[in-house]
């Protein structure tokens, strides 16, 4: 399976877009690690809405975008420590 089965290719832009953000928020001190996900999801939607219009697709399109971003991101993390 390929992920371009699961999202459409304009919203590919939005996974890197994510992972940053996530990176800098998780480096924030005051941020606790529970609401990241949160916070993805909702700048996921924003993003996706403002630039495709509010329709179901661009919803959801954007939650597998932030799905896929947290899924990287932990798929890294635990290869490289998996305790």
């Amino acid at each position: 399976m390929e992920l371009q089965q699961f999202i459409q290719e304009n919203y590919l832009f939005l996974v890197p877009a994510l992972w940053v953000i996530g990176t800098a928020l998780k480096k924030t001190p005051k941020v606790p690690d529970w609401s990241i996900i949160w916070v993805l999801i909702f700048v996921s939607l924003i993003v996706a809405t403002w630039s495709f219009g509010f329709t179901g697709e661009a919803f959801a399109n954007a939650i597998v975008a932030a799905g896929v971003a947290v899924l990287g991101h932990q798929l890294i993390k635990q290869t490289k420590d998996p305790n």
